[in-house]
């Protein structure tokens, strides 16, 4: 496994716990439809990748990856959502870790297609 796959796997997860407890905080204040939507996309986008190490081939490889980085874009249209929405107040470090896991996942695509 290379180091940006061991990394990616890692920022993924942690990303997940940070939207798990943004989800329940959603879920207190009476947004439920959101909350689940978030708690949906942001924590597919991990499971997608983890799965991506487990991969048959190549192109099963890549797809899963960009299962993973469809996830996100959805992920961030709902971070927008509930932050523009001021559902709660904007967390630029949470974007900022879901921008770096997009463009870390953009690289590996990106490679993988190279190598293909």
């Amino acid at each position: 496994m290379a180091k940006s796959e061991i990394k990616i796997v890692e920022l993924s997860f942690q990303f997940a716990l940070k939207i798990v407890e943004l989800s329940s905080t959603l879920d207190s204040l009476n947004k439920k439809t959101i909350s689940n939507q978030i708690l949906k996309s942001g924590t597919s986008i991990g499971a997608n990748i983890h799965e991506s190490q487990h991969s048959e081939s190549r192109s099963d490889f890549i797809h899963k990856l960009k299962i993973a980085a469809k996830e996100a874009n959805e992920t961030e249209f709902w971070l927008r959502l509930i932050f523009e929405g001021k559902m709660i107040p904007k967390d630029d470090l949470l974007l900022d870790h879901l921008n770096h896991i997009q463009r870390i996942l953009s690289i590996m695509i990106s490679k993988s297609k190279d190598q293909s």
